[in-house]
């Protein structure tokens, strides 16, 4: 049978074409496909057998750019004008960082304008999204180059962490950079589509996510069902990574050999840095590394390097203690821990965490690339290469339902990642209704009649009950089979009711673009309708619930106050005709400043009436 492939964010055909995986790391970064021929996740490599690209930038005086392992150099040469870490300022203040200023060897300034920091080279300043770019826009060349055809669409991961500005700064990044971004995903979830877990639809499963990158670390606890990769909580650190590893290998070479003054020799710390990080790695699989630095010989071994990083590595296992908490789980509820990051390769981080966790890691896959391989999984879902799986982009349009007035109330609000899930709680507008229409509608306009109608259905068999009393629960819920479900329950009987809607619903292109523009167009318009709308709909509350206390309470009220409540009635309901907002709001609150003495005074006589004949102290 022939497969067609359709864009899901827009319900269009689409060609097949190659989209790539992209982790933009805080040190490295690599982008990764699906390779044709063996249907796996490949990293990309070039001709030196290398992933990785140090995701560094460097400057020179002519503001011509270098990045990659072109750059590296100048990190020890030229370190004012050489950027690493741009990823530790996305969507960052300058307050966010100051604190960690000391740790960026480059001038970081705050942009008041923008409230985001920038970075200054020279008379030049940069974002950290134009800093960004520049190390996708060389990933981008790199698969261009090793695959021979264009490429420009990818997904990109981020860590769980990151907040939707720094979703967002990720995705601007990507757009400078020339890519058209897919889709953000969470590098845990990456990571555990690279160990091949959520692929079936029948797996379930509670896994942990270790992952120790060069500047960060992050636990992450999920939950696998249905293809639906919930986050059960999320901890770590943001400045503590395999740099902290080496910073104490070299605190330990300055103290054994009086190496001081470096703070002033910026060259040559970075040097010692890199002799540091060498050492952390040949003491993986070794016993003592042994190297020269200005004239001295410098040793360590395998034994001391794990006392110096023990506390480091607790550190982390503090981050796994409260993410557990968070989920409220045990360690014997995770049945997989998946190892990310080059410093997990430290074999006392494994063993540290596979004692945590009560089992064997799982480090099958190479630390480095795992994220990159799952962004590239993910990445082949959304091409409609991989049939096994279907996940869904964000959702282009808002979605909800019609309330009183033909308001559009909100459920699930436009770029809402998926899959996800929201609801409301509803109440009947009439005594003894029995029945609620529900009817769903997509767009971002304040009125229904502006937006477009996706269906609906009534939840009936409520029981009779006065206006208000029912509590019925409205819930959105869009599957990773990009379905959405809308279901009302009313609690108090238990009644339900829910109707499937397809994904996306067909919508072009054109047709989001337009919605979207419709909003912005009309937005004040759309303002003043709704409080209008809103103003209308308490208005005639309000004479609906005064006409019914008159009818029942007439006989304890003065024929002056009965003639004040209607001729206030009568204002209000002219004001609702003449459909002004101020003059309707004034009439309803002046309708409200007549009833409310007497209604006082009725509910006074309620409750002498309900206690009459009985002991207070006793209750009889």
């Amino acid at each position: 049978m022939a497969k067609i492939g359709i864009n899901i964010a827009t319900g269009s055909l689409q060609q097949a074409e190659m989209i790539v995986g992209i982790d933009l790391g805080t040190t490295n970064s690599l982008v990764a496909i699906i390779h044709p021929e063996t249907k796996q996740p490949k990293a990309l490599k070039e001709f030196d057998g290398t992933s990785i690209v140090p995701s560094v930038v460097h400057f020179d005086e002519y503001g011509n750019v270098e990045v990659g392992e072109r750059a590296r150099p100048f990190l020890e040469s030229d370190p004012k004008n050489t950027i690493f870490s741009a990823k530790r300022l996305m969507g960052k203040s300058y307050k966010d960082i100051q604190t960690h200023q000391d740790f960026f060897a480059y001038k970081v300034i705050d942009d008041n304008a923008e409230r985001l920091v920038k970075v200054q080279v020279g008379n030049k300043f940069y974002s950290p999204i134009e800093l960004s770019s520049f190390i996708l826009e060389e990933l981008k060349k790199r698969a261009e180059h090793i695959l021979k055809t264009p490429v420009t669409k990818a997904v990109i991961t981020v860590p769980a962490y990151f907040n939707d500005a720094q979703r967002q700064a990720t995705r601007d990044a990507g757009k400078l950079a020339g890519l058209d971004v897919l889709r953000i995903i969470n590098e845990p979830t990456a990571a555990s589509l690279a160990y091949g877990l959520g692929l079936n639809p029948t797996e379930e499963k509670t896994i942990a996510v270790y992952d120790l990158g060069g500047g960060t670390f992050d636990i992450s606890i999920l939950r696998i069902a249905n293809g639906i990769f919930e986050v059960l909580s999320t901890n770590g650190d943001t400045y503590l990574g395999g740099d902290d590893l080496d910073r104490a290998i070299i605190e330990y070479w300055m103290k054994q050999w009086s190496i001081d003054n470096l703070d002033a020799q910026v060259a040559l710390k970075q040097q010692l840095r890199l002799e540091a990080e060498k050492a952390k790695i040949h003491l993986s699989n070794h016993e003592v590394f042994e190297t020269e630095f200005a004239g001295e010989k410098l040793s360590i071994t395998k034994e001391t390097f794990e006392n110096l990083v023990q506390p480091i590595v607790n550190k982390t296992m503090d981050c796994c203690m409260n993410a557990m908490k968070d989920a409220g789980l045990q360690v014997s509820d995770i049945n997989t821990v998946l190892m990310v990051g080059g410093s997990t390769r430290v074999p006392l981080v494994k063993k540290t965490v596979g004692q945590f966790f009560n089992q064997e890691v799982n480090d099958s896959v190479n630390p480095d690339e795992v994220v990159a391989l799952g962004a590239a999984v993910q990445a082949d879902i959304l091409a409609g290469n991989n049939q096994s799986m279907l996940l869904l982009d964000i959702t282009p349009l808002s979605l909800g339902i019609e309330t009183m007035g033909g308001l559009m109330d909100v459920l699930l609000p436009r770029n809402s990642k998926i899959p996800t899930k929201a609801g409301r709680q509803y109440t009947t507008q009439k005594d003894a209704q029995s029945g609620i229409q529900i009817a769903v509608y997509q767009g971002e306009r304040d009125l229904v009649k502006d937006n477009r109608k996706l269906g609906e259905f009534t939840l009936t068999g409520i029981p009779a009950m006065p206006a208000g009393l029912p509590k019925v629960d409205v819930s959105f819920l869009i599957n990773a089979d990009g379905i959405l479900q809308v279901s009302a329950k009313e609690l108090r009987s238990g009644v339900t009711q829910s109707i499937d809607i397809k994904p996306q619903y067909g919508l072009t292109d054109q047709e989001v673009e337009q919605r979207l523009m419709d909003s912005i167009t009309h937005a004040k318009e759309d303002i003043a309708t709704r409080a209008l709308v809103e103003a209308r709909t308490e208005a005639e509350q309000m004479l609906s619930v005064t006409e019914k206390f008159l009818t029942k309470n007439a006989s304890i009220l003065t024929k002056e106050e009965l003639t004040a409540s209607a001729n206030a009635m009568q204002a209000l309901q002219l004001a609702i005709t003449l459909e002004d907002k101020n003059l309707i709001q004034a009439k309803t609150e002046a309708l409200n400043d007549v009833t409310r003495p007497f209604a006082e005074r009725a509910m006074d006589q309620a409750i002498s009436g309900a206690l009459k004949g009985k002991d207070i102290q006793s209750g009889l």
